[in-house]
């Protein structure tokens, strides 16, 4: 019912910035929250920021200070601006949304895009 594509990774040196796209597709009146997730092995997957439809914003702590995220409800899409990156944070990087279809998990995923972060 609602479909996830990511866009916006790359390859940058340690410090760099990039910036990931989000853009649903679909029943997208259905989507409550945003959010943007990596693998890790101890968690299974790592939050890495969400946004609520309410407009309210959580960080995963490794990232808190370096990441924003923003949400434009008029073009279905959400961001993620990546700053200060470190070698760590080299990980796929997938989109998913809540929807009220859903039982309080996400249900929606993208496809993911890399991001790689050089020493």
């Amino acid at each position: 019912q609602v479909q996830l594509v990511e866009s916006g990774g790359g390859l940058v040196q340690a410090g760099g910035s990039l910036r990931l796209s989000c853009t649903a597709s679909g029943r997208t009146s259905i989507i409550n929250s945003m959010g943007w997730f990596r693998p890790s092995p101890g968690k299974r997957r790592e939050l890495v920021a969400r946004i609520s439809g309410g407009g309210g914003i959580n960080y995963g702590a490794a990232v808190k200070g370096r990441f924003t995220t923003s949400r434009d409800n008029a073009k279905n899409s959400v961001y993620l601006q990546m700053n200060s990156l470190q070698p760590e944070d080299t990980e796929v990087y997938y989109c998913a949304a809540k929807t009220r279809f859903g039982l309080g998990g996400y249900d929606a995923w993208g496809q993911g895009t890399q991001v790689t972060v050089s020493r």
